[in-house]
C-alpha cells in the first residue's frame, strides 16, 4: 500500500481508488467501452410537457439589472405597479 507522510489515510484512499478502477475495468470487459459521441455535434433537446410548462412560467418574469450589475427577476404583472 501507499503510505506517505500524512499517514495511513492515504493508503486507504489509494486502496479505494485502486478497487474502483479494477471494478470499472471488469465492467468495461463485460459491457464494452463507453460510447463516445461526436463532441462537435449539436445537443438535441427534447421538448416535453415539463419543459413547455417551465418556459410558460419563466415567460411571466422580466430580468432586471441594477446599477451594481446584480440580476433579479420581477413578475411582468408587478411591473405596472413599479412604473
Amino acid at each position: 500500500m501507499l503510505y506517505l507522510r500524512s499517514g495511513k489515510g492515504v493508503g486507504l484512499v489509494a486502496h479505494v481508488v485502486t478497487g474502483f478502477m479494477d471494478l470499472t475495468d471488469r465492467l468495461r470487459f463485460i459491457f464494452g467501452p463507453a460510447t463516445q459521441g461526436d463532441s462537435a455535434a449539436p445537443v438535441v433537446h427534447l421538448h416535453d410537457d415539463f419543459e413547455h410548462a417551465s418556459e410558460d412560467e419563466l415567460a411571466q418574469f422580466e430580468v432586471e439589472t441594477d446599477s451594481e450589475g446584480h440580476h433579479y427577476a420581477i413578475r411582468k404583472s408587478d411591473l405596472k405597479y413599479l412604473e
